[in-house]
């Protein structure tokens, strides 16, 4: 294997037959040691995470059955992933579903949004730019870029509405509310939109009773 990307959570590999090897880490984004999946940095490490990452990776993305990604295979006790290749869109594109208002929605339009107000699955795009703090980007400023085209926005933001859906039923028959969850996608070497990265626990916040579930807790629980 050839090493090709030290990434915050995931190291990526090249195994050389077509496929890369995504290896996930015990370390988690957040802030001053406490965990936030909105935040660019890495906060904290928790034991078991890798593993409990893709095992949640792993058990989404064979509900999304019909769903194109990049998913070819999973070996949860090696914490390890194996993936087609794709393409990312410009340096990193995120999409962002969001049921309710948190995070950097707030820290943004906290002067018309209130803590935890509804928002129907409303979809942002931000550029992955720890530089610039991942500022979110419009359609227009995307299609201009030539970052994506305008049938490219499209397809992902029905993409992502979607996913999400699947995955908010999913939680929500254990009892658990996700209020947005961030999503990437790549071209296929067929130039065909796919669903790329990870569903886990680091990439979505998912609220149990009014309160955060932490990241391990809300593993066990889903896949109980």
């Amino acid at each position: 294997m050839k090493l090709i990307n030290r990434g915050k959570t995931k190291d990526v590999f090249d195994l050389e037959d077509g496929t890369y090897l995504l290896r996930f880490k015990d370390d988690v984004t957040g802030t001053d040691g406490v965990f936030d999946p909105g935040a660019n940095t890495v906060g904290l490490s928790i034991e078991g995470m890798g593993r409990g990452g893709l095992r949640l990776t792993d058990f989404f993305f064979k509900k999304l059955s019909g769903v194109p990604t990049h998913y070819v295979s999973a070996d949860v006790e090696k914490a390890e992933m194996t993936v087609r290749p794709a393409k990312r869109f410009g340096y990193g594109l995120e999409v962002i579903c969001r049921y309710r208002s948190t995070g950097s929605f707030m820290r943004r339009y906290g002067q018309y949004a209130a803590e935890g107000q509804f928002l129907d699955g409303l979809v942002e795009f931000t550029l992955k730019d720890d530089e610039r703090g991942d500022p979110p980007i419009s359609k227009d400023a995307l299609v201009a870029l030539g970052i994506l085209t305008k049938e490219e926005y499209k397809e992902q933001k029905k993409l992502a509405k979607h996913i999400s859906r699947v995955i908010k039923d999913t939680l929500a028959a254990k009892g658990l509310e996700l209020y947005d969850i961030k999503l990437e996608f790549g071209r296929g070497s067929d130039g065909g939109i796919m669903l790329i990265d990870e569903i886990s626990a680091g990439n979505m916040r998912v609220y149990q009773h009014g309160k955060i579930m932490p990241p391990l807790e809300l593993v066990a629980l889903v896949l109980s």
